[in-house]
């Protein structure tokens, strides 16, 4: 795990007698893109979340750039997943009574930064991803491809070292899944930003540089395409 950026040593979790991790490893080194397959049930998602901090493992340890999650005080988790976690879940939770401006400019609002500049920095991501047309949409009034889109570019609009993944995908269909995912690995990619990626689809993963799979609460299999 040397030059990782995110790394997890031996991680146990469970929810009371169901075991969801049972000694898993991980590593993700920067502007990398990492793909964590398996099937419904296998521990995934459960990884994710103890990788950002937002589930703490019952044994194991979680290190990003050199500091070990479990011994930071949870406001100073929380700080870094406002700053240096970016998240794009599978039904995009973008706020509807917001435009999608406004939504992508969220993140930077509540850091503190003014609403003209925040609102620049979101006009330019929605032109990256793609979406710049909805900027004055709300995101019920937009498609589901357009939405997630959106929800990518707040995830990346802070420039997270970091972003989690979980099925971005999963509630799209193919042509539109693959124009989201496109975007989100080409840009992360040109950011330096690593992406770990859940997914159970083979051709979501193909947009990774590497696989690994989960089953069981364990990692079965890990290769490099």
């Amino acid at each position: 795990m040397t030059g990782a950026l995110l790394a997890a040593v031996e991680l146990h979790k469970s929810f009371g007698s169901t075991r969801a991790l049972a000694g898993v490893s991980f590593s993700i080194a920067a502007g990398e893109v990492v793909a964590v397959m398996g099937p419904s049930g296998s521990g995934k998602s459960t990884l994710l979340h103890c990788l950002s901090g937002i589930l703490a493992p019952d044994e194991g340890t979680v290190t990003y750039d050199g500091h070990e999650l479990g011994r930071l005080p949870d406001a100073q988790r929380s700080l870094l997943r406002r700053t240096d976690f970016g998240f794009v879940f599978q039904f995009g939770q973008l706020v509807p009574e917001l435009t999608c401006l406004e939504n992508v400019a969220l993140p930077l609002r509540l850091a503190g930064a003014k609403r003209k500049i925040a609102e620049l920095a979101a006009v330019e991501w929605l032109e990256r991803l793609g979406v710049a047309d909805t900027a004055r949409k709300r995101p019920p009034d937009t498609s589901g491809g357009q939405s997630q889109r959106v929800a990518v570019a707040r995830a990346l609009v802070t420039g997270p070292k970091v972003l989690f993944a979980d099925e971005p995908t999963g509630a799209l269909d193919s042509l539109s899944g693959e124009r989201v995912l496109k975007a989100m690995t080409d840009v992360a990619r040109a950011s330096g930003t690593a992406i770990v990626l859940v997914t159970h689809e083979s051709r979501v993963a193909a947009y990774a540089d590497r696989e690994v799979v989960v089953r069981d609460g364990r990692i079965r299999v890990s290769e490099w395409q």
